[in-house]
């Protein structure tokens, strides 16, 4: 048999620290824009993204699944 049951990872939540595990946990990319906030061509303009995870009751208070599916859609016109 392929697999270890009961054994899954844990993430933390992001909002409530709860632990979570991977299968149940809702990922979610937060996109974070970093500038120098100079005027002219010395400004410089960093963008990161960065993965969090969601314990499900935080990720439906903050109506996260509908992100997600803004998320999605901008994907799928991109390409």
């Amino acid at each position: 048999m392929g697999g270890r049951r009961g054994s899954e990872r844990l993430l933390y939540c992001e909002s409530c620290g709860r632990a979570v595990p991977r299968s149940k946990a809702v990922e979610y990319s937060k996109r974070s824009a970093f500038s120098t906030d100079l005027r002219g061509e010395d400004n410089i303009t960093t963008f990161t993204d960065r993965t969090v995870y969601y314990c499900i009751s935080c990720a439906k208070h903050r109506k996260i699944f509908e992100r997600k599916k803004e998320q999605a859609a901008r994907r799928r016109e991109r390409f």
